[in-house]
């Protein structure tokens, strides 16, 4: 087995900081909101709490999920913590272009096979035969890996 990192994605840099503070402000704004000037019904505001506090797991779960790394090998796509994300033999399209739909700074993989639903926010995706990669991570480093998958899966169809 092949373990040679052919391209590799770390979110850290200003964006995951960006996205992060983004959302705890908007946490932080709407459950003020919510205590300071609440609505008349009460169920308005139990729908801005709810909101607020949603925001902020959000921007935990955002906190955590970027602290992964991605690595393409020539067998497959992980991230730091060993989960697969998806095995190169399994590629069967990359869409990167400017109106494909992706992920801000990413790319988007059709499989052969679906696989499991997994979500790390801002940093990938699978939901059924589709995989995307982006969010907060940098452009640079995800349009090397697009590239090289894009390659494996053409030199394989050949």
């Amino acid at each position: 087995m092949n373990d040679d990192i052919l391209a590799e994605v770390d979110p850290r840099g200003p964006r995951r900081i960006i996205g992060i503070g983004m959302l705890l402000t908007l946490g932080g704004l709407v459950l003020y909101l919510s205590f300071v000037q609440p609505p008349a019904n009460l169920l308005w505001q139990a729908f801005l709490i709810g909101m607020g506090l949603i925001s902020l797991w959000m921007a935990h779960k955002l906190q955590v999920a970027t602290t992964r790394k991605l690595y393409l090998t020539e067998e497959a796509l992980t991230d730091s913590d060993g989960t697969l994300i998806a095995r190169v033999e399994d590629i069967v399209a990359v869409s990167r272009g400017a109106f494909a739909m992706k992920p801000s700074n990413g790319f988007t993989l059709k499989l052969k096979n679906p696989a499991p639903r997994a979500w790390q926010p801002g940093l990938w995706w699978r939901l059924g035969r589709r995989v995307a990669v982006g969010g907060v991570t940098p452009g640079s480093q995800a349009r090397p890996m697009a590239d090289i998958i894009a390659v494996m899966v053409a030199r394989r169809q050949a």
